[in-house]
């Protein structure tokens, strides 16, 4: 018998692993600790990814990603499954990585501007550079077709646009950044 000093040694209890989203969803809504790690365990990585590539930086991106989360345990009872949890999940994110850049503008205007020395930036300042100076919506669509793989129809449900509406961003993205990278080699 494992006695309680013997699982607060090991930090976690034992969870039952759930085999479909309708049983995670389930038991999330049960507040069921272990259906919350395993939702955790599933998207986490993603999430970090498009937070990352949204806010600009590791602490912002772990950030979002925790307030996505305390919004999902908050909000759960409000999922009424039309999309999939991942999805839902993605779209919280960038909401959040949203109210942060408006917080960030805020703080950014209050504060003076410093200029940024062009001529020395290595090709991958050049790029993360290039791509915050685009439309957000083309960059959006850019980081989650470009860097997280994700397909039109993905990135469609996401940011709640007609597939066709993706596509027509991806490729004005693509061109708004060939002119911005070319006019920074001049």
């Amino acid at each position: 018998m494992v006695g309680a000093s013997q699982l607060a040694l090991t930090g976690r209890f034992q969870t039952a692993e759930y085999d479909t989203d309708a049983e995670l969803l389930a038991a999330c809504r049960r507040r069921e600790m272990g259906a919350f790690e395993q939702l955790y365990r599933a998207h986490a990585a993603r999430l970090k990814s498009i937070a990352y590539h949204t806010a600009g930086n590791r602490q912002d991106a772990e950030d979002a990603v925790q307030e996505t989360f305390l919004k999902v345990y908050r909000g759960i009872h409000g999922f009424h499954g039309q999309s999939s949890i991942g999805t839902w999940l993605c779209r919280i994110c960038i909401n959040v990585c949203y109210d942060l850049l408006r917080k960030r503008q805020i703080e950014a205007e209050r504060a003076e501007p410093a200029p940024l020395p062009r001529n020395q930036l290595a090709l991958r300042v050049q790029l993360e550079d290039a791509l915050r100076r685009i439309h957000p919506r083309h960059r959006m669509v850019f980081l989650l077709f470009s860097v997280e793989g994700m397909r039109h129809a993905e990135i469609a449900a996401i940011l709640e646009i007609p597939e066709g509406t993706s596509k027509a961003w991806l490729f004005e993205a693509k061109r708004e950044l060939q002119r911005l990278l070319t006019e920074t080699k001049r």
